[in-house]
This record gives C-alpha cells, structure tokens and sequence, in this order.
C-alpha cells in the first residue's frame, strides 16, 4: 500500500486527480452507490432539468462489466500515460496552461456529447489529449499491439481503425480527433504557421491558482515568469519536446 501511495503522490497534479476521480467514479457506478442513469450525459435532463453535474461525471464515469472492463483499463492506460507526458513535458512548470487544455477539450466534448447525443465522454475526452501529445511529437515511433510500429502522428487514426474493425465503433474516437485537433490549431499552428493571433490565451484566474513554477537540480520549486514565445533547445516546431524512444503501448 505505502508503495502504490507513493506511486500516486508521484503523479502531477492535473494527471493524478483526473485518473483517480475516473477510477473512484466507474467503481461507484459498477457497485450501485448512484445509479449510471444519473451519471451519463442527457440532453434534456441537462438542459432542462438543469443537472449540470452530468458535464462532470459523463466525463469520469465507465460503465464496467465484463464486456467493457478492458476497453476501460485500456483508456485509463492512455489517460495515465499521454496525460503523464504532456503534463511533465510540453506544460511542465505550467500547470495553468495543461488545465486550460484539458478545460477546453473538456468543454468541447461536452457541447459536441450534447449535439449528437453521446452519453459518455471518457473516450473523446482520453483520444483528444492523445492527439495533442502526438501532433506534439508526430516523428516519434511507438509501438502497437502485435509489434507494430509507425509514427506518433498516426495513432489516434489507428486506435480509430482499431475499434472500428473490433467493436463497430470508431465514432467517440473521431469525436476526439476532431477536439485535439480544434485544440493543437488554434493554440499551436494557427498563431505558428499561418501568423494569426494567439487564440487560446490562459486566462489569468488559472494562472493565479495554478502559478507557473520551474524546478531546479535540487527539487525544489519556485515561481517562474513566462518566456514570451522563446524556443527551447530540444524541442520541436510547435514547442513539444524531441522525447526521442516512443512509449510501448498494449504491454
């Protein structure tokens, strides 16, 4: 137990609670403490009824059963790890900035699931932050099931194709293509490749709670101005890091 607290303690923030909340809440769902009909995203009850914490917990909530219980493993094994590199690599030392991410995916899930009815959001929610991590490092290859390999760029295409071909689906997926890929244009290649204006600004209230910091060789944390667009050695065009070997996934 100490070594799973220490495991837990050693995740950032933002990864930590998401993974734990996700967790904690499919496990309420799965022994009957609240009802799944009350967790998922409904539109009328939504909007009608005014249930607002139905944009929360369709976004934290699996349903779990037998048929189920491995696609949700798999997505918490993404959500872990893609938020994990995005959280101590391109928004390390700015923890405002990787919550308004996830605050904008999160957002923009919501009003989609909303629009063509989709009850649960973990799916998108996980592909749109994958997506982000991979167009952040589109020349890294990783590896797939089956010792397959190909370039980061391609993942969520294949994770897609995946599930099409296995389960029939391959929607919720496209769902979050379409999210991460909302997020990396207007915050990374519209401002870079096309000279517009920065369209995704942090507000400053997150920046308040969540102040930016860097950590120094010994550990310990201080607060740290912004560079102002200043590139960092190793990293790519669009300010992610050159991680260099990919991550084996399905192992």
């Amino acid at each position: 137990m100490s070594d799973l607290r220490d495991w837990i303690n050693s995740l950032p923030m933002f990864t930590r609670y998401w993974l734990l909340s996700t967790i904690g809440l499919s496990l309420i769902g799965r022994f009957g403490l609240l009802s799944p009909h009350m967790l998922i995203l409904l539109y009328d009850r939504f909007i009608h009824n005014f249930e607002i914490w139905r944009a929360i917990t369709s976004l934290l909530f699996y349903p779990l059963n037998q048929a189920t219980g491995f696609h949700f493993m798999i997505n918490c094994y993404f959500l872990y790890r893609y938020s994990l590199n995005l959280e101590t690599g391109e928004y390390q030392g700015k923890p405002a900035d990787y919550g308004f991410m996830l605050l904008f995916n999160w957002i923009s899930c919501v009003v989609i699931g909303l629009i063509g009815n989709v009850p649960l959001l973990m799916d998108p929610m996980v592909l749109s932050v994958l997506y982000v991590w991979c167009q952040l490092n589109q020349d890294v290859i990783v590896n797939f099931w089956f010792g397959t390999q190909f370039k980061a760029m391609y993942l969520p295409w294949v994770l897609a194709g995946f599930n099409l071909i296995i389960s029939g689906g391959g929607m919720l997926e496209l769902i979050g293509i379409l999210v991460g890929h909302l997020y990396f244009f207007l915050k990374f290649k519209y401002p870079q490749e096309y000279d517009g204006p920065e369209l995704l600004n942090t507000p400053k209230i997150l920046e308040h709670y969540f102040p930016p910091h860097r950590i120094n060789v010994h550990g310990f944390s201080a607060s740290a101005p912004r560079t102002g667009g200043q590139s960092t050695p190793g990293r790519n065009m669009f300010g992610g890091y050159q991680w260099g070997q990919g991550q084996p996934l399905g192992q």
